[in-house]
């Protein structure tokens, strides 16, 4: 090596530390770029940095030692900026790829420790390298007019990570990059194994919850919409109900509470109605008295099936019950609200409908259906203003339009 020629480190710290403002302002531009366009199940944090001398000074040495005997204004690596996604499931990294995809210049994409087996250390996370807009690039005047242009192209590391896995790379750093660690510590190796392991399984544990929640969730929203169909074809003296036979299969192992409820749900959904109910009933045999809140969750469910086989009055009870169990169900009077309206009992459904808004003031179809049962006892006025209101809460205007015109035309009368 021609010692005369050799760059100090002192010259490439100077050097390197006169870029850090400016590799800052980069990425800052880019992280403002992902939180306004990436679109997670819940929006993932983000953690930025320049890297530290001391470990970039390791790697150059490393990587680019013929670069130290050479007159360089910089020496650039592809990881000088790293910007950390730290999402909440498994799920959300690959959806967070496709994303970022759609929003920067794509160098590589790697995988990084999944190679690895769980008795060794590492844990996997989602290396993004891309390219750096332009636009991004501030120009080398005023604050930064003494830099030179870097001769290699400027990107960006993103790492995306779960909460869990981003977790484990902030203690094994502390443990083992900051440290003396000795790889022949099989005690210490097999305690680090272990806990890479138990997190591991606790993000797959995490991730199955969640499919499980999204199941469950998609289930309850189709027998809502169905609870509202029957509604609005008993409003309008529609009794041609047709079932629409779904049918879904459980994955899941039947047996606790959840699953029972689940199993309740789909038969609901498939037109099952007796075997619904059975379900439910047996939950709430099961379910200790002193847990309200599952007693008025599954007695609201169950007023729904009873609902959907017209015994107004079991369903009336359910719901009763789900309210007494749980004064803020604002659902519960909610759908107690609509059996009185099937009943032509629009004084006890204003009641109930104005007890749910009275909880939760932002329903735009508990809003429409007392609009709807103010017309009904006359109430032009009051219904007038709820539709209106409603409209504001976000209700399809086409559901509105009959509604509409009848006020439409009766105030026109009325002129």
């Amino acid at each position: 090596m021609d010692t005369n020629n050799l760059i100090s480190k002192q010259q490439i710290k100077e050097t390197y530390q006169s870029y850090t403002e400016y590799f800052n302002e980069i990425m800052k531009k880019v992280v403002e770029k992902l939180q306004n366009n990436i679109k997670l199940s819940a929006q993932p944090t983000y953690k930025s940095r320049v890297k530290s001398f001391d470990s970039y000074y390791k790697k150059v040495i490393r990587l680019k030692p013929q670069k130290v005997t050479e007159k360089c204004d910089l020496i650039y690596l592809t990881d000088m900026m790293g910007i950390r996604m730290i999402c909440a499931f498994l799920e959300d990294i690959n959806l967070a790829v496709e994303q970022i995809k759609n929003l920067f210049e794509i160098k590589e994409v790697e995988v990084k420790g999944a190679e690895k087996k769980f008795s060794e250390f590492g844990y996997e996370s989602t290396h993004v390298l891309v390219g750096i807009p332009q636009e991004f690039i501030p120009p080398l005047t005023g604050k930064y007019e003494n830099l030179k242009p870097i001769s290699a192209e400027i990107v960006c590391e993103i790492q995306i990570r779960t909460i869990l896995q981003d977790a484990w790379a902030e203690v094994e750093h502390e443990l083992i990059y900051k440290t003396e660690f000795n790889p022949f510590d099989i005690p210490l190796r097999r305690k680090l194994a272990s806990i890479n392991a138990s997190l591991s399984l606790a993000d797959i544990t995490f991730q199955e919850i969640r499919d499980y929640q999204n199941k469950l969730q998609k289930e309850i929203d189709e027998r809502r919409k169905a609870f509202y169909n029957q509604a609005d074809n008993l409003l309008t003296e529609k009794t041609d109900k047709k079932e629409e036979n779904i049918a879904r299969v459980s994955p899941f192992v039947q047996g606790t509470i959840d699953d029972m409820l689940l199993r309740a749900i789909q038969a609901h959904n498939e037109g099952r109605l007796s075997e619904a109910v059975e379900i439910y009933s047996k939950i709430i045999e099961a379910v200790p008295q002193n847990q309200k809140n599952i007693i008025a969750v599954i007695s609201k469910h169950r007023g729904m099936a009873y609902f959907a086989m017209n015994q107004f009055e079991k369903s009336l009870e359910d719901f009763e019950t789900s309210i007494q169990n749980d004064p803020k169900a604002y659902r519960s009077y909610y759908y107690k609200g609509i059996v009185y309206s099937v009943q032509k009992k629009y004084d006890m459904a204003i009641e109930c409908l104005t007890k749910s808004l009275e909880i939760n003031e932002f329903q735009a179809h508990t809003t429409f259906r007392r609009a709807i049962a103010y017309f009904e006892i006359k109430e032009y006025e009051k219904s007038m203003k709820d539709l209106d209101t409603a409209l504001k809460l976000g209700l399809n205007p086409d559901e509105a339009s009959t509604l509409q015109e009848k006020l439409v035309k009766i105030f026109g009368m009325n002129l």
